[in-house]
């Protein structure tokens, strides 16, 4: 369709970019409002771009490792760990002389003893004798105490030169003492206990003579079935095994005075040993 004139001539005159409109000032104008529009644009696209990262922030935190607080739910607490029980097979260790502390009122010991003697007053061999040690206490005060011990030994001996041939013949000793010990040098695994012991000894020599001569002129040359005096001189040596038991060691110098005849006494001097247990009583002093 072809238009008239009056439409054909609005057109050119006015959407037409002829060179007149450009030189009027017209195009010139729209030229910067453009450049403007278009500046403004990508300073809009950018200010969104910034504020975008800046809304991302704590993301990126997350992602370089910074530690988050939930708000959400509160973290648990970790139970406490239960202390482990021994079980079967574990090692406990326990000290069993914890309770040792030498207060006890009364003590009984009983052990293995040893003891040497000369059965004649002119006899130069000596008999070993063995039996037992029964001694018991009653302490004082911490370190004072009363003892009593009885002992017996049993054995047989030499005898002198004879035509019977006698020799080996049955010989044995018991002795029944009493005295003081004093608590010496002390700890929970040891003690040294002194004491010093006197009283009586009875001597059976005769028993084995075999209807020969009994005493020092006889043909065994041994003394006299008699009692004398007696002594024992020395002291324990207590390891303590436990508050009441104690392994006890009581070497003794031994004391005799037994008399051949009245123009010749003989006083010996022998050594002694007894080796055994002792039990600590409850009782307290």
């Amino acid at each position: 369709m072809r238009c008239s004139d009056s439409q054909r001539i609005a057109y050119e005159c006015l959407l037409h970019p002829t060179p007149a409109i450009y030189h009027s000032g017209v195009i010139r104008l729209l030229n910067p409002a453009t450049r403007t529009l278009i500046v403004a644009a990508f300073a809009v696209v950018f200010t969104s771009a910034m504020h975008g990262q800046a809304g991302q922030a704590p993301t990126d935190q997350t992602q370089t490792g910074q530690p988050q607080t939930s708000t959400s739910q509160p973290q648990a607490t970790p139970a406490p760990a239960a202390p482990s029980q021994p079980g079967n097979g574990t090692y406990v260790s326990s000290d069993p002389l914890a309770g040792v502390k030498y207060d006890n009122r009364w003590d009984v010991s009983v052990g293995m003893a040893y003891a040497h003697i000369h059965a004649g007053p002119t006899l130069r061999e000596g008999a070993n004798l063995g039996g037992l040690d029964i001694s018991g206490s009653y302490w004082l005060t911490k370190h004072w105490g009363l003892e009593a011990s009885g002992r017996g030994y049993l054995g047989t001996s030499g005898a002198a030169v004879n035509s019977d041939q006698l020799n080996g013949l049955f010989v044995a000793q018991y002795m029944f003492l009493g005295g003081v010990e004093y608590l010496g040098p002390h700890n929970k695994h040891a003690a040294i206990i002194p004491h010093a012991l006197i009283g009586g000894a009875y001597g059976d020599f005769n028993s084995d003579l075999r209807g020969n001569t009994p005493g020092p002129s006889g043909p065994a040359a041994f003394y006299d079935n008699q009692m004398a005096l007696g002594g024992a001189f020395g002291g324990h040596i207590d390891l303590n095994r436990s508050p009441r038991w104690v392994f006890r060691i009581t070497p003794d110098a031994l004391l005799t005075g037994y008399d051949g005849t009245s123009q010749n006494p003989h006083t010996q001097w022998n050594f002694g040993i007894s080796v055994g247990a002792e039990y600590k009583f409850k009782k307290k002093r």
